[in-house]
């Protein structure tokens, strides 16, 4: 049996023990097309000999942008691998001066993109990029090359011995792919990751994820340029789950009932969405439907794993599951038995009650400078708490500093940032990787994590203020899409909030009132503030005088990756926001 040890031998594995049908799976023009086992290697060694042919040299770079997740990316990231070479996955969402800077700064010679809307964006910087060789395309581009070539440059296998001598000398400890994190400040940083820190946080983490060999499938959705789900495909892998690619996150409600996966991964956002707009049917049913779906989420709300309610909790929650929870999940698919949620703090109600549906949602906790897993949930042997990030998976050792920092050490630990020995000394001392994160570890081993050390601030009085918690438990309100707490410095906290826009148009209508039809309209109508007001009162009861948040400012405009106010993987890029809404605070502080 193969021996995993770097990241091409996931696919090798799979196929020694099943020659999965459907190991890869996209759609096109309508159609969900199936690459076996068998022919991502064939694809992949192709690609590989094509490589070589084009003179890629051992760590050489080979940039991928893809707007979304695809068979030729994983067949790309192999066959990249396989020669010694080095892959550099970058965001597609990103300006273009970030493509120039990430391209120029990690030296690629070859880029692979998705699609026209990437193509034009890196064409535009393309001639501030001299190492750049080639751009080639995944999908038809007219004036582009077409990474097809690449299949039949490699079809002639006589080199293929040239590619076993590469991959023989490819080593466990060496580069395997340079993550640029979007960082919510200033430049990108390349995080360089070997084939050993990925793979052992593969391997490591594994066993949390409880899956049927061979009959599994997953729906992969979340961007694979980001470690966290090119980790969740590797696992996929090795656990041979038959993996389909979503179209688009616009068209994932109809991709997850065409697949009925039994699992994928989410980010907190997303389940948020799915749990308000199941919230917003709710509120349309009338007499004994409405109260019957109320108290079932009312029962959810109060969801404990492992019985600890009670017989007569547990009884009433089956036949909840039976009369509401049973049509959420076929809302699912119909299929799904876990979601694995990770890159930003999951609502605890939001846990409480996937759980009771039967869903349950297993929160984990990592960097993608400790690529990326450090501790995650487990529903078996007692190993799922709600509240925490669940206990270390293995050979992940984790202590706390004395200023409550998370400090990380094992094989997963990255190599360093690319070119910046001075960042990477600030952050790894005696071989610990200083997570920039707050927590503790309880008494049963689990993992709470309760803040980013960077986003705490003091108020003029010298109260500390923990921002992420205040924001999460504001985020709870049907009303509030999107929140900042501010106010270092100053005597008391204030917060911009963006306005649930569609959910207040439909409670406008219901309670007949005329809040307007542009968004700015909405953000400045009177009954609105008032009503968010009274969101904010409600709340801020659940925390200290000093954190409540005294006032707020309603902005007009949605906040999104593409207006610079989030990252890709959804965290807030503060500094970009508060230089956004200067005139906002203004107000707020005067």
């Amino acid at each position: 049996m193969t021996k995993i040890t770097r990241l091409f031998d996931f696919p090798y594995y799979q196929l020694e023990k099943n020659n999965l049908p459907n190991c890869l799976v996209t759609k096109y023009d309508g159609q969900w097309i199936s690459t076996s086992t068998q022919q991502y290697l064939d694809k992949s060694n192709a690609v590989s000999r094509a490589l070589i042919r084009l003179g890629i040299q051992k760590n050489d770079k080979i940039a991928i942008i893809s707007s979304t997740n695809r068979t030729e990316w994983n067949i790309m990231d192999i066959g990249s691998l396989q020669v010694g070479a080095q892959t550099v996955p970058i965001y597609p969402t990103i300006a273009a001066e970030d493509y120039e800077y990430i391209l120029n700064h990690s030296e690629s010679k070859y880029c692979f993109v998705s699609d026209d809307v990437v193509y034009e964006k890196l064409m535009a910087v393309k001639h501030n990029i001299p190492l750049l060789q080639e751009v080639y395309c995944f999908n038809e581009i007219g004036g582009c090359k077409n990474w097809k070539e690449l299949l039949e440059l490699g079809a002639d296998k006589s080199n293929q011995d040239v590619v076993e001598d590469r991959k023989n000398n490819v080593k466990p400890e060496e580069l395997a792919t340079i993550i640029y994190t979007s960082g919510t400040t200033g430049k990108p940083k390349g995080v360089m990751l070997s084939h050993n820190n990925i793979v052992s946080n593969v391997l490591d983490s594994s066993p949390r994820i409880p899956f049927n060999e061979g009959t599994s499938v997953a729906l992969s959705f979340l961007p694979i340029c980001h470690i966290f789900e090119r980790v969740i495909l590797y696992i996929y892998q090795y656990y041979s789950v038959s993996i389909y690619f979503a179209e688009s996150i616009e068209k994932l409600s109809d991709n997850i009932k065409e697949v009925k996966p039994t699992v994928f991964s989410v980010v907190p956002r997303l389940l948020e969405k799915v749990y308000d707009k199941i919230i917003a049917k709710g509120e349309d049913l009338n007499g004994i439907k409405k109260k019957l779906f109320f108290w079932a989420i009312d029962l959810g709300l109060r969801y404990e794993p492992y019985g600890a309610n009670g017989w007569w909790y547990e009884f009433q929650l089956s036949i909840a599951r039976k009369l509401i929870f049973s049509k959420w999940k076929e809302g699912l698919g119909g299929n799904l038995n876990v979601m694995v949620s990770g890159s930003a703090a999951l609502q605890h109600r939001l846990i409480r009650v996937f759980a009771a549906a039967g869903m349950p949602v297993m929160e984990g906790y990592g960097l993608t400078e400790t690529s990326p897993v450090i501790a995650v949930n487990d529903q078996r042997n007692k190993g799922f708490k709600v509240g925490t990030v669940g206990r270390m998976i293995n050979n992940v050792e984790v202590k706390i500093a004395a200023d409550g920092e998370i400090l990380c050490k094992g094989p997963n630990v990255m190599m360093g940032y690319y070119k910046d020995q001075k960042l990477t000394d600030e952050v790894i001392i005696d071989g610990f990787f200083h997570t920039g994160d707050i927590g503790e570890v309880d008494t049963d081993g689990f993992l709470k994590i309760t803040d980013r050390k960077k986003e705490m601030f003091k108020t003029s009085g010298g109260k500390y203020i923990a921002p992420q918690l205040i924001e999460n438990a504001m985020k709870q309100s049907l009303f509030i899409e999107q929140i900042m707490v501010i106010g270092d410095g100053e005597k008391m906290p204030g917060a911009f909030i963006q306005p649930s826009f569609d959910f207040i148009k439909e409670w406008a209508k219901r309670k007949n009132l005329n809040v307007g039809t542009t968004n700015a309209e909405i953000a400045s109508n009177p009954d609105v503030i008032a009503r968010i007001e009274k969101e904010v009162e409600k709340i801020n009861e659940k925390f200290g005088n000093w954190e409540k948040i005294k006032r707020f400012e309603l902005t007009p405009d949605i906040w999104s990756i593409d207006g610079g106010h989030l990252t890709p993987t959804l965290k807030l890029k503060r500094k970009i926001v508060m230089e956004k809404y200067k005139d906002l605070y203004q107000k707020i502080y005067g």
